[in-house]
């Protein structure tokens, strides 16, 4: 078991969150239940699948739990692009977001590069 605390990819993720929550509390009202909502659970989605992961018992299953932060991570991107252009964000506001979203995909990227070399690893027996 990993301590999902310890990884940068999550601290990342977890201050990415807590931004989005932040610029999303300016959203229209009528919004609450739709595109505020819906960007609030796809950016918590990505450090609560990377911790879910850390608690699985194998790689094979934390891999798993990372393709899913990433879908989430995508998922983000769109929708943080969509509040831009219905003028929810301002590009001030965006382009720091769209930018950290982007880091957190490659550490996701990179940190799923290891995960699939260890379990290839595993799977022809440590040679």
């Amino acid at each position: 078991m990993k301590d999902f605390r310890n990884l940068e990819v999550w601290k990342k993720a977890h201050q990415l969150t807590l931004e989005v929550y932040r610029a999303t509390k300016a959203f229209p009202v009528d919004e609450r239940f739709g595109l505020t909502s819906q960007i609030r659970r796809c950016t918590t989605s990505i450090a609560a699948n990377i911790a879910e992961g850390c608690g699985r018992g194998s790689n094979s299953e934390f891999r798993h739990y990372l393709q899913m932060a990433m879908g989430s991570a995508s998922e983000l991107e769109y929708h943080l692009l969509l509040s831009r252009d219905l003028a929810y964000l301002e590009e001030a506001r965006h382009a720091p977001l769209h930018s950290e979203t982007i880091r957190v995909k490659k550490m996701l990227s990179a940190l799923l590069d290891k995960v699939n070399r260890d379990c290839a690893v595993a799977a022809s027996g440590g040679r």
